[in-house]
């Protein structure tokens, strides 16, 4: 392993790893503006609060369906051309969101950047693994995580903001024009090249590395945390209604702790070499938050205290997750193991908004987030690493 005279990794500050993290924010910039801002340019049109929220749906289906199918594309076309395509179609149709705002063409639009954002998202986190030397995984993992978070931090609470100062086009145009750029960055992203199919005059079969069985305990792990960071932002302003500094705040130090512990958890675990570790260490932190969020109503300062503990645990579930599942998966196999972390990631946060929402409708938001904290508590102790 080369390393800098600072003792960091070479391939950590290499060209195409960070033109790898520039396009990342760039498509992840143009996605997180618009989550905020289509729902309410569906529900201004006239679709009502089901519609706004069907967009987001639509959106989410469509991202994880596409995942299912990124690995073989991977494997067929490559990395590159994948991640291309995807931020391209994430950005293209995002424009003519402004042409009307009924519930029929938005919800084809969000589809259609739903296949873009699955196909951007994998290629995107399998591209970590394979431009960096796996003892460089974690914290490798970790700027991609900032790369991710950071327009998020700042996208996310400023999308309705935006509105009132672009309207709503200019902020499909923006929303639009961001991943387009980071296509273009991709180009200049030089990806691993596909290992030539073996010819049937030679002697000796091309060797092959069989699939590894994935690891129960990341996908767990992500599915648990995932679900309450995603319950946490959906229903804090119906928790706290009156509180409108704290819930800003919650929504804020959320995606701040995520941020934060995924980069504790990253060089942590390129120093202990043991990925997976953290992972109840990060269920039992994301626990101890959604009780904080439980007596958000007697204290308003609970509910940021606890949003904060509920993203620093997801953050460091995420990076040792993505780092376990590479490491399990093996280099042959690094595309399966980045669409299992990403659906993982995906499907918990729309079980944290359905799923929670249909527990607090008959029997309240102290059910909900109870029940959560409950699974998580379970969670922690069947996702303990096991010696090998």
């Amino acid at each position: 392993m080369r390393l800098t005279r600072w003792g960091v990794p070479r391939s950590l500050s290499s060209l195409p790893f960070r033109l790898l993290l520039a396009s990342t924010a760039l498509a992840f910039g143009g996605y997180a503006l618009l989550l905020p801002v289509v729902p309410l340019w569906v529900s201004r049109g006239g679709s009502g609060e089901f519609g706004a929220g069907l967009s987001t749906g639509v959106l989410m289906a469509a991202t994880v369906g596409t995942q299912l199918l990124v690995p073989a594309m991977l494997r067929r076309v490559g990395h590159r051309p994948v991640l291309v395509v995807g931020s391209l179609l994430l950005g293209l149709p995002t424009p003519l969101l402004a042409l009307t705002a009924d519930l029929g063409p938005v919800l084809a639009i969000s589809a259609v950047r739903g296949l873009g954002f699955g196909m951007a998202t994998v290629a995107g986190s399998a591209l970590v693994a394979e431009l960096v030397e796996p003892s460089a995984h974690g914290r490798a993992a970790a700027r991609y995580g900032y790369a991710v978070g950071l327009p998020q931090l700042l996208f996310l609470p400023a999308g309705v903001a935006v509105v009132d100062a672009l309207g709503f086009t200019g902020v499909f145009l923006l929303a639009g024009i961001t991943p387009v750029a980071g296509a273009l960055v991709v180009a200049f992203v030089r990806g691993p090249r596909r290992a030539p199919a073996p010819r049937r005059d030679d002697a000796v079969p091309h060797p092959r590395e069989p699939r590894r069985r994935l690891p129960a305990a990341p996908v767990l792990a992500m599915l648990g945390c995932s679900t309450a960071q995603g319950g946490v932002i959906t229903f804090a302003p119906l928790v706290a209604p009156g509180a409108t500094v704290a819930v800003p705040a919650a929504l804020f130090a959320t995606a701040l702790g995520a941020l934060l512990g995924r980069g504790v958890a990253g060089t942590l675990t390129d120093r202990s070499g043991r990925p997976g570790a953290l992972l109840p260490v990060g269920t039992a932190c994301a626990t101890v938050g959604l009780l904080g969020v439980l007596a958000a109503p007697f204290a308003s300062v609970l509910l940021v205290a606890g949003a904060a503990a509920v993203g620093a645990g997801f953050g460091l579930v995420q990076n040792d997750a993505m780092v376990a599942l590479f490491a399990a998966a093996g280099p042959l196999h690094y595309g399966p193991a980045s669409a299992v972390w990403n659906i993982a990631y995906d499907a918990g946060t729309g079980l944290g908004a359905t799923g929670l929402g249909a527990i607090a409708e008959p029997f309240g938001f102290a059910a909900a987030f109870g029940t959560t904290a409950a699974v998580l508590f379970l969670l922690t102790p069947a996702v303990r690493r096991r010696r090998a």
